[in-house]
This record gives structure tokens, C-alpha cells and sequence, in this order.
């Protein structure tokens, strides 16, 4: 069974482009921003990564080892994911002594976990 085919409900009968409402959106739209969205999301498809910024977004810093314990792996797997993170300017690192903190970028990626939690928790009918 072809699970592709579109049905008439999802397609316009006509084409017929709206100019009012199109012509603003081109102009809001900066091909490096979205690239740049698209990037953090790419580095967020990965559920690790996900939990790492959801306890991350928990308010306070966490050292690498207390991290790799939470996620119940190895240093060098949670330190792969943490550069990820890093890399795509989700999270941020500083090192004291021997050891390497980690927290979120800043309030932007806090509110994106917040929010994804609470439509994720509304979809899912669940209320933890």
C-alpha cells in the first residue's frame, strides 16, 4: 500500500498565491538563519543529546562525570555529545580545576526545552 499518495484534502484545488501574506514572509526569511536553525535542530535529533539539554536546562551546571552518570555511559561517549551541543552553540563549557562544567548556551535554548517539554507533555496527554 502507497502511503504517499495525496488526497484532495491536502492539496489546493487551484493555485492561487496570496501576495499579501507571501510577500512580507520572503522578506523575513534569511537563508543563514535558517541554516543555522536547521543545524541546532540537527545536533537536537538525538535523544542523548535531548536529555543532556532538558537536565541541563534544570538550572544548574554539571560537570561531565555527572553527566556521563545521569545518562548511565562513558566519558567519551557523553563528552562527544557535549561537543556537539557545544558546537552548535547550545551549550557552553568552563573548566575548573579538572574539571569541565556544562550549562546552556542561554535563555533561548531554556525556553526551547521548556516549551518542547510542555507541547510533548500536551500531546502525550501526560502530566508529570
Amino acid at each position: 500500500m502507497d502511503t504517499s499518495v495525496k488526497t484532495n484534502e491536502e492539496l489546493c484545488d487551484v493555485y492561487c498565491v496570496h501576495d499579501e501574506i507571501v510577500a512580507p514572509l520572503k522578506q523575513s526569511v534569511h537563508e543563514e538563519d535558517i541554516a543555522g536553525m536547521a543545524l541546532m535542530f540537527k545536533a537536537l535529533s538525538d535523544p542523548t543529546r535531548v536529555k543532556i539539554a532538558f537536565l541541563l536546562s534544570q538550572g544548574q551546571e554539571l560537570c561531565v562525570c555527572d553527566i556521563a552518570e545521569l545518562l548511565d555511559s562513558s566519558i567519551a561517549t557523553t563528552s562527544h555529545h557535549l561537543r556537539q551541543l557545544k558546537s552548535a552553540h547550545i551549550a557552553k563549557s568552563r573548566k575548573e580545576g579538572k574539571n569541565v562544567f556544562y550549562s546552556l548556551q542561554d535563555h533561548h535554548i531554556h525556553t526551547l526545552m521548556t516549551m518542547t517539554l510542555e507541547h510533548q507533555k500536551e500531546k502525550s496527554g501526560h502530566d508529570r
